[in-house]
């Protein structure tokens, strides 16, 4: 009785996930879920060998997939302000000026960390539009560094950090996407 009752409440599981055309409701971690949820963010590519790269990816379910993402935006995150702080230190960085405005975009860059952080624990708490409102919080940021360049004439904005911005912002996006799908899942 009890594997039979297991049968059907699986079939009708796939069935109402077809009928309602949401799979995300109830597969649980695999590589087509992963595809799925992915497929949901503005950048495919880049959530699906994110997610890939960290084997916990294929156990978890739509959620832990945006913890891990998550984590993936701190990562670089962290990374961008460690390059920032390396720029503060250079000898390439003599003028205080210029040393000033590097500490204030590392700075940037450890405030969308703490973002990132803080949306961790509301995922964690499933409150979603939270969590939402601090990644896009944390992607806000780095445009306050972008932003103070401009401030000093002559100076351009290095392309290594308008990359290292740009793949952030992506990131924060791809996560944005996906906190997007939870929240309709949980209505």
């Amino acid at each position: 009785m009890g594997f039979s009752c297991t049968v059907l409440l699986l079939a009708l599981s796939i069935s109402f996930t077809h009928f309602f055309h949401n799979p995300l409701v109830f597969a649980n971690g695999d590589a087509g879920l992963i595809q799925r949820t992915c497929k949901t963010t503005k950048y495919y590519d880049l959530c699906v060998s994110s997610l890939k790269s960290d084997t916990t990816s294929l156990k978890a379910d739509t959620k832990g997939l945006a913890v891990i993402m998550v984590k993936v935006g701190i990562a670089n995150a962290t990374a961008t302000g460690t390059y920032l702080s390396s720029q503060v230190l250079s000898k390439a960085a003599n003028d205080t000026s210029v040393k000033k405005l590097f500490k204030e975009c590392a700075d940037r860059y450890s405030y969308s960390n703490e973002s990132l952080q803080s949306s961790l624990h509301d995922l964690a708490a499933e409150s979603y539009d939270y969590a939402y409102v601090h990644v896009m919080a944390a992607s806000d940021y780095p445009n306050a560094c972008h932003n103070a360049f401009k401030r000093y004439p002559g100076l351009a904005y290095p392309p290594e950090l308008a990359a290292r911005e740009d793949g952030f912002k992506h990131i924060c996006d791809v996560v944005m996407g996906i906190i997007d799908t939870l929240g309709s899942l949980s209505f």
